[in-house]
């Protein structure tokens, strides 16, 4: 099987186009690894419906699924207007806190009360997902006075983003702390929190797991400018990256987001936290059955950048052709595999002893050209780490004493995840069962050579050791 499994991850958002059982078995069917659940527009009716639906797919076809939840984090809106205002160019408008708006003029109110602290003269505000751009003129009590610098349409409760503003918004909102408490009773496999500013935002949502037995991986998501002066702590922090290119193409000049992209990629890379590239990836397919050129690119650029995972949002929410997008996404991922990456991988700061344990281990396998790697693992750790030196030519085949760990590794480039029961007393019995199951798979044929990962007894010890066996 070497050279036809994917190794980059898929993760599609579930929504009316796919959240019924049989949509996602078909997604499971044509190559989804991990579900995403947006959580700005979740019940929690329908999200108990679509996690238990999830389950049962991946039971009946014996395989396994990460699930993701996605806060809908703190978000500055616009209030309710009457009618919609037309805005021209070199118009002035006022965005108002507190009901301070005045219905005889052009003005808004906004539902963020710090929004006339945070804010200064002359920054740019960006409404309704930078449709429409302002510049602020003067502050006077609870009015904000801008000139409009591009046309638009404005309507009731839009986007507003604030380039380059730290804003005072709490990270979680009370929304977000019932909807993460829901997770953790879903036993939900990844968190992702919205409008990281700050590694301490991650720690705030950590602080709603203790106690619990059920610990998701936490996904930070960069999608603003404070994110970006914040990243290396962010990254160490977190268990993974998003770089959800929506708000942060926003954030930043666009001419600007591929050079961030690459940036937090590397830097993941050499941290060692998987990383996912999102929103945009084959937006046209909303519509269309086919991706542009552009799009078809811009998939390859982040899986040549070694990402884990590649995400998709509206294509597979509210898209008219969510399977053949997966499909779109297999292809090409699989093809520039073959062709070569960037190898950001092999600027990785290893630390640990156990780390560069597995390091020796992938340097072998590349040299062997081995059919497998093979890792033991209790806690996905020793996988992750094989995952993150980016073996060039192997599949890594995770062996979890949980389904739990087993999902969770969903998420990790070129994992490979299976669950048996360890024997802890003679850990080679672990191995020879492992070895007979890939066999018996078609994952490994006779004299293949495979790399162990895993612990071996000396004397009364268990110890870590890396092997090399022919099967």
């Amino acid at each position: 099987m070497r050279g036809t499994v994917r190794r980059t991850k898929i993760i599609a958002t579930l929504g009316p186009a796919t959240d019924s059982a049989e949509m996602i078995g078909k997604l499971m069917d044509a190559g989804v690894n991990v579900f995403r659940l947006n959580m700005s527009h979740a019940p929690h009716d329908w999200v108990r419906r679509v996690v238990r639906d999830i389950r049962d797919e991946s039971a009946a076809r014996q395989r396994f699924s990460g699930i993701m939840m996605d806060t809908q984090g703190p978000a500055i809106r616009t209030g309710d207007l009457g009618v919609p205002l037309n805005l021209q160019p070199g118009q002035k408008f006022t965005l108002t806190v507190r009901g301070e708006r005045d219905l005889e003029e052009h003005s808004v109110d906004v539902n963020y009360e710090n929004f006339i602290n945070d804010i200064s003269v002359g920054d740019i505000v960006l409404i309704d997902n930078g449709a429409i751009e302002m510049k602020v003129l003067a502050k006077n009590g609870n009015r904000v006075e801008c000139e409009v610098l591009t046309e638009g349409t404005l309507g009731s409760r839009r986007h507003i983003n604030l380039p380059g503003v730290k804003v005072s918004l709490p990270p979680l909102t009370a929304k977000d702390i019932k909807d993460v408490q829901l997770g953790l009773e879903l036993k939900v496999d990844f968190i992702a929190l919205s409008f990281v500013r700050e590694a301490r935002d991650l720690l705030q949502l950590k602080e709603l797991f203790a106690g619990n037995e059920c610990q998701p991986l936490v996904v930070a998501k960069i999608e603003d400018q404070e994110a970006i002066k914040n990243l290396e702590a962010i990254i160490q922090e977190s268990d993974a990256i998003m770089v959800a290119r929506g708000d942060l193409g926003i954030e930043i000049p666009y001419e600007e987001l591929p050079i961030v992209q690459r940036r937090i990629v590397k830097t993941c890379l050499r941290i060692g936290r998987p990383v996912i590239v999102a929103t945009h990836m084959l937006e046209s397919m909303i519509e269309a059955p086919m991706p542009t050129r552009a799009e078809v690119t811009d998939v390859a650029n982040a899986v040549f950048e070694e990402a884990d995972a590649i995400m998709l949002s509206g294509e597979t929410t509210v898209g008219k052709y969510p399977l053949k997008c997966i499909e779109v996404f297999d292809r090409i991922a699989a093809r520039i595999e073959r062709s070569g990456s960037a190898q950001f991988h092999e600027s990785a700061q290893l630390d640990s002893a156990r780390q560069k344990l597995v390091k020796s281990a992938i340097v072998m396998a590349n040299e062997l050209k081995a059919a497998a790697v093979l890792v033991f693992t209790r806690h996905g750790t020793m996988a992750h780490y094989a995952s993150w030196m980016r073996p060039r030519y192997s599949p890594v085949y995770a062996v979890c004493e949980t389904e739990r760990g087993a999902n969770q590794l969903m998420l990790s480039w070129g994992v490979i995840p299976f669950v048996m029961p360890f024997d802890f007393i003679n850990p080679q019995n672990t191995v020879e069962n492992a070895l007979k199951t890939l066999a018996a798979q078609g994952r490994l044929q006779t004299g293949a050579t495979v790399v162990i990962i895993g612990a071996i007894s000396v004397g009364t010890e268990i110890v870590d050791a890396v092997q090399m066996r022919v099967v």
